[in-house]
């Protein structure tokens, strides 16, 4: 099965809402639907995909904003990220509403990760492995065989995800980064809530936050 990404920038804050599908058979998954659900939709018509579910790798408001809507109108299921992140999620309505961002929902998964455990993405095994840092909750979601791993706001080319906020932990970003991602080999391409993908080996080489001159 070959694997093959789409991604759809939402919201204002143009998070890579990341369509995951196997090219032959088009079915797959939506990951971190943030808002901007009828965009997704028209990508999803556009490639003909069948949404088998949906993934959230944490709980902010541009990656889980529209999960709520697009579950109502796909009738599939949520998984994660893990339950640390339920206060995000539970407050998505309220702090949208400081953005302006008003058609966004608070949101309950279906199923909520640990670490340790699997998804299924048209046929192929992801691990789940639980990052915090930047949320409490964040989940990277890899498969080392096929090469890729999704990992939200985790990590970025050239950059980490924030942690300025009150529940925010730089140490324990950089150590996850560190320990549990880098090691999984160099050649691992990642997808990223923002901005254009890398792979590990790339950052291990050259990110100023958790490279190997950092």
């Amino acid at each position: 099965m070959a694997l093959k990404a789409a991604i759809v920038p939402v919201t204002a804050f143009q998070q890579n809402c990341t369509l995951l599908f196997d090219e032959e058979t088009k079915h797959g998954v939506v990951v971190d639907p943030g808002g901007d659900v009828d965009r997704i939709l028209e990508a999803v018509k556009q490639i003909g995909m069948t949404v088998d579910g949906i993934l959230l790798t944490h709980g902010h408001l541009d990656h889980a904003g529209g999960a709520d809507e697009l579950r109502e109108k796909l009738g599939v299921k949520i998984t994660g990220p893990h339950i640390a992140d339920k206060f995000l999620l539970d407050g998505i309505t309220a702090q949208a509403k400081q953005y302006g961002l008003a058609d966004m929902r608070a949101v309950t998964p279906d199923t909520w990760l640990v670490e340790g455990e699997t998804v299924d993405i048209a046929g192929v095994t992801f691990n789940v492995l639980h990052c915090p840092g930047h949320s409490p909750g964040s989940v990277v979601f890899v498969n080392v065989a096929a090469g890729i791993a999704l990992v939200g706001d985790v990590l970025f080319q050239g950059s980490i995800g924030r942690t300025d906020f009150p529940y925010g932990n730089t140490e324990q970003l950089i150590s996850v980064v560190r320990k549990k991602l880098f090691p999984l080999g160099d050649d691992i391409a990642f997808i990223c809530g923002h901005g254009p993908a890398s792979t590990f080996g790339d950052e291990r080489r050259t990110n100023p936050f958790v490279g190997e001159s950092a």
